[in-house]
């Protein structure tokens, strides 16, 4: 995804650096730490490894994740949130993260909040 030269506000900006089904997720599952393509690809249910990639890409592009790679065999590669950037977004994700807890609670979806461990029975 390239960056337009021309946005309304900033928040737009931010909004087209995040946008889709799987950025939010991927760097929500980052704040828990670094980590492996392997888990990510394990902890995010319905993300193929193709995809995964290419938002990882758009996301170390943007600034919000970095990529360390370990020399030795078998070859290791970890990705974890930015100081700056990454670790900022973290707190716009919570908002949204509490804004979807009350929606669903709201709206008798409780049980699917205890089914994938958001909230405790």
């Amino acid at each position: 995804m390239k960056i337009r030269e021309e946005y309304t506000c900033p928040l737009e900006l931010v909004h087209d650096m995040i946008k889709g089904k799987w950025k939010s997720i991927i760097l929500w599952r980052l704040r828990l730490g670094p980590t492996s393509l392997a888990k990510l690809e394990r902890d995010i249910d319905g993300i193929n490894q193709k995809m995964l990639l290419e938002q990882l890409r758009e996301l170390i592009d943007y600034g919000f994740v970095e990529k360390k790679s370990f020399d030795g065999y078998p070859l290791r590669v970890e990705y974890s949130l930015t100081i700056d950037m990454g670790m900022k977004i973290i707190d716009a994700l919570k908002i949204m993260q509490s804004i979807g807890i009350d929606y669903l609670k709201e709206h008798g979806m409780e049980k699917t909040l205890i089914e994938k461990r958001v909230i405790p029975e």
